[in-house]
């Protein structure tokens, strides 16, 4: 009953200024979301916050409205900063930040690697109010770039704060906690939390408010979820089979590699299939354009790595495929959730072979259920495999023509082979070990 109460209050309700109701009536936001209406008052007390909530709720709405409400009131040069541990989901944040402070005047600046850092020093000069950044690039300009510092932020978020407090981002966030005021609000934000109790002491946060608008590792109800059990040769078909059967579909692909997204991108473009991969190792610009081919419908398909799976927000993903199962069962939260965003349906299925059986274990303990199987006749979907296997052998003699080029340097067949080995995410010479089954 109170849940339901807490869900239907209006922005108004909740103390939200008229300038910042219609830029949220301008982006479609009628009424606040369980996250936001949990959290802004506590914000609008002046509270530290730990927020968890499931992935496309409204998180960067509950940090960005109280912010943006407390710089109308106190406005100044260097406000608020916003960490993100990728690089996207910090461009994506800072495009909410600027829609919602559009009727306001508020200036950002985006602080990621990949870009020209002589831009982002320009960007700088000019005194922006919010600075949304990933944690190596900012302390590149609070070390580099002459005149700028965070002395006089008020705001510090960690958004995706369980990856931004692991041993990653470790040396990097503690050398900006020392960078900036000890007087200030903090807010952690994540979708998946961290036990850890002395991992948020270092972020300094004082007597926080903790927000739990989910069940600690959730999915939302409107996500079918799914799994196929099959033998590790076949599941390019199984991967080709569903994609076909869902073809008027927009789906995400989530491997364990880089070389795995490449490769796997150049076999269904064999095939007739709309892919582009998107990972780590591609440069900045070309992950952007692959993520605007695939929001513009270009590509109705992208093959990516983990760097694809926190906080991007695609409306129109109707499924996600497991094509690797993630090692770290925290992370199937985070990739799940690019689809059935924001009240919308979704589906996710994930392709197990029996080396990854004990991950995907790890997954049904986490999420606390057991999911059914996805149908799928074996004698049907073997139909495709001479089609998918040449298609296959076509990709891997692309792969190796064009990464010749960069193996003159000392590097032969064998290279070649690691290639395929990176691939099938084994090491050289060696089988995964085969997990137990239940």
């Amino acid at each position: 009953m109170d849940e339901s109460k807490e869900e239907m209050k209006s922005f108004q309700e909740l103390g939200v200024c008229d300038q910042l109701i219609e830029a949220c009536d301008n982006l479609g936001w009628k009424n606040p979301s369980k996250i936001q209406a949990e959290a802004m008052p506590h914000a609008f007390e002046g509270k530290d916050l730990i927020g968890l909530a499931q992935t496309g709720s409204g998180k960067t709405g509950a940090f960005a409205i109280p912010i943006l409400q407390s710089l109308l009131d106190s406005p100044h040069a260097f406000f608020a900063c916003v960490l993100s541990p990728t690089r996207e989901l910090a461009i994506q944040i800072a495009e909410q930040f600027e829609a919602l402070g559009s009727g306001i005047g508020v200036k950002c600046a985006v602080l990621v690697g990949g870009i020209d850092q002589v831009q982002q020093s320009i960007a700088l000069g000019k005194r922006p109010h919010i600075i949304v950044a990933t944690p190596g690039r900012l302390l590149d300009h609070l070390s580099n770039t002459k005149g700028f510092s965070l002395r006089t932020i008020k705001y510090l978020v960690l958004d995706e704060a369980d990856r931004l407090l692991n041993e990653d981002f470790e040396k990097a966030l503690d050398q900006i906690l020392n960078a900036i005021p000890r007087e200030r609000r903090t807010y952690l934000f994540s979708a998946t939390m961290t036990k850890k109790v002395r991992k948020l002491q270092r972020a300094c946060l004082r007597n926080p408010v903790k927000i739990e608008a989910a069940s600690k590792y959730s999915t939302v109800d409107t996500l079918k979820q799914q799994y196929r059990f099959l033998p590790a040769k076949y599941k390019d078909c199984y991967l080709i089979y569903i994609l076909t059967e869902m073809s008027g579909s927009t789906s995400m692909v989530f491997t364990r590699t880089c070389d795995a997204t490449r490769l796997l991108a150049l076999m269904l473009r064999n095939l007739g299939l709309r892919a582009i991969p998107i990972s780590g190792q591609m440069t900045q610009d070309k992950r952007l354009g692959a993520l605007n081919k695939f929001k513009a419908g270009e590509c109705n398909i992208l093959i990516c790595t983990d760097v694809a799976s926190r906080g991007l927000d695609i409306p129109s993903v109707d499924m996600v495929i497991n094509y690797d199962i993630p090692t770290n069962s925290k992370d199937y939260i985070h990739r799940v959730g690019r689809t059935a965003r924001a009240g919308r349906s979704g589906v996710a299925i994930s392709l197990v072979n029996q080396y990854e059986l004990e991950w995907y274990i790890q997954i049904e303990k986490l999420i606390g259920k057991k999911l059914p199987e996805y149908p799928a006749e074996e004698e049907e979907v073997l139909l495709l495999l001479e089609r998918v296997t040449e298609a296959k052998r076509i990709s891997l003699m692309k792969i190796k023509e064009t990464g010749g080029k960069r193996k003159h340097r000392g590097g032969g067949d064998d290279d070649d082979n690691e290639e395929v080995h990176k691939y099938l995410g084994v090491k050289k010479g060696k089988q995964s070990k085969k997990p137990k089954r239940k």
